[in-house]
């Protein structure tokens, strides 16, 4: 018998495969492939995601209220344009689903996240690439890739996972050169890492005009990445279509309670902060001193390069074989790139070990 036969374009997409968490006859693995927080969740959330065990019967608020209220005064921001989803995976979906389909295309830079491009193709829309200046997103390139076609336009800042970013006066500058029919999407899920004056959110940007919109996460700083919670901030006429598309109870009870608390918790942000700043300038420096390029980067991870594909897998296993899970960046067209998390501080130091005892005998 012949199988249906899914949408044009959906087995053109290679699946996206998350990090590995376990290494076959290790005990202690080091797991540095996903840039989550190694500090975890705070306690705040922890106790609110226990709490939420009494009442797993019961279906959760669909709107998600609570959560966009607490959301909307941590960020001074219109809950009323606040929409949440299971991760920004999710809402990235959901925008491409709502936006894009056959014959229309989907703007990113070359080095953007992997899954605007599988999301665009799964809607039977073409993904399209525009290329770097030094990891870098170019606002020109991206601006002379726009087409009639064109849609929505993904923008990671900072982006995942080269780390480097754009100033919100480039920012501005992409907003200004687009069509008013092509949604531009911040994607700012590593927003919290960065304290530096050029850098912004896009939160501004929403405000001022219609097609544009932010997407945050409580994947990483936060620390609730198996909970899978992200939110998008919108006009009010793309958060009614996102509304109207999303599941009714997209958002588990426990991670509703958790994101509340999360969101409250300042001082699980800034130690978080803190020690990745540390750890970040760290690793930076040792492995830089190893003879590896290390990118500057404005997220929780960094990008180390080597020569060519065969030193970086060769790298990937010898870390492997420690317990040292890393993740290679083939899938994103750097087949001589790993990229690392920043971890906790031996685990920051078993990595540098490592990299020398095999850089060393190479």
């Amino acid at each position: 018998m012949t199988p249906p036969e899914p949408r044009p374009g959906v087995m053109d997409v290679a699946p996206y495969v998350g990090g590995s968490h376990e290494v076959a006859g290790v005990d202690r693995v080091i797991v540095l492939s996903a840039n989550e927080n190694p500090l975890g969740p705070g306690e705040p959330a922890k106790e609110a995601y226990r709490a939420a065990a009494e009442t797993l019967h019961r279906y959760p608020e669909g709107g998600a209220e609570e959560l966009r209220q607490a959301i909307g005064k941590r960020f001074s921001l219109d809950p009323g344009r606040i929409v949440c989803g299971a991760g920004s995976d999710e809402l990235i979906s959901l925008l491409i689903r709502a936006y894009a389909g056959p014959g229309d295309e989907v703007l990113q830079s070359r080095y953007g996240f992997l899954m605007y491009a599988i999301s665009a193709t799964t809607a039977g829309a073409t993904p399209v690439m525009a290329p770097e200046t030094n990891l870098t997103a170019n606002v020109d390139a991206l601006l002379d890739h726009v087409t009639e076609r064109t849609r929505l336009l993904f923008l990671a800042n900072p982006n995942n996972p080269t780390g480097t970013y754009l100033p919100g006066s480039e920012l501005r500058r992409l907003r200004e050169g687009l069509r008013a029919d092509v949604i531009l999407v911040i994607d700012a899920a590593y927003a919290e890492y960065i304290d530096v004056p050029d850098y912004a959110t896009g939160a501004e940007l929403v405000t001022e005009f219609d097609n544009v919109v932010m997407l945050r996460t409580f994947s990483k700083i936060f620390g609730l990445a198996a909970l899978r919670l992200g939110w998008a901030y919108g006009p009010p006429a793309i958060i009614d279509v996102l509304n109207r598309v999303r599941g009714p109870f997209n958002i588990t009870a426990p991670a509703q309670a958790a994101g509340v608390a999360a969101v409250g918790d300042e001082d699980h942000v800034r130690t978080s902060r803190a020690h990745n700043s540390r750890w970040m300038a760290w690793l930076t420096q040792q492995i830089g001193g190893l003879g590896l390029e290390v990118p500057p980067s404005a997220g929780n991870f960094i990008l180390m390069r080597f020569a060519d594909k065969a030193k970086a897998d060769a790298a990937y296993e010898f870390l492997w074989s420690r317990g040292i899970i890393a993740r290679l960046m083939g899938g994103y067209g750097l087949p001589e790139s790993i990229r690392v998390t920043v971890g906790l501080e031996d685990e920051n130091r078993a990595l540098v070990e490592a990299l020398a005892e095999h850089l060393g005998a190479s």
